[in-house]
């Protein structure tokens, strides 16, 4: 199965401070690889228009539902996911990561889960900026992120 992350709105090159971080700029977003917060997949400028990610991944029937595993998908106590994180990029390309959006797969319901598996498509789309302006972190939570079963094409 792929999993295609369809994000729309990113925050901006630069974020001024929040109430749990200074202000950063050259900001960049990517999928952490499981397990590796220093390998990123697909990193995006925090003004790009948009950003696509696809991940390659299982999806395994169980006796609970679908069970989701690969190399982009953390699995930890409390579940599945998908980090997106946010970090600056320096003069020699180097980043430095300064929060994290969770998209869980306990999020997805499990009837669009099973006919994902079924098509080999599951496509999760969401806006990259919070509320307040900043890079959107945190667990993102339905209505904030839409689910669905999609044939790829």
């Amino acid at each position: 199965m792929q999993i295609h992350i369809e994000a729309s709105e990113l925050p901006g090159r630069s974020c001024r401070p929040g109430t749990d971080f200074a202000g950063f700029d050259n900001i960049h977003v990517g999928v952490q690889r499981k397990d590796r917060p220093g390998e990123l997949l697909g990193l995006h400028p925090g003004d790009a228009p948009s950003a696509t990610w696809t991940l390659d991944c299982t999806a395994t029937p169980t006796a609970d539902g679908i069970e989701v595993a690969g190399p982009y998908i953390q699995n930890r106590l409390g579940g599945r996911f998908v980090y997106l994180s946010w970090g600056t990029v320096d003069e020699s390309g180097v980043f430095t990561m300064f929060r994290r959006a969770k998209l869980m797969m306990a999020d997805v319901d499990g009837s669009v889960l099973d006919a994902a598996a079924r098509t080999g498509h599951l496509t999760a789309r969401l806006r990259l900026t919070d509320a307040e302006g900043q890079p959107r972190c945190a667990r993102v939570r339905p209505p904030d992120i839409t689910w669905s079963a999609t044939d790829g094409a």
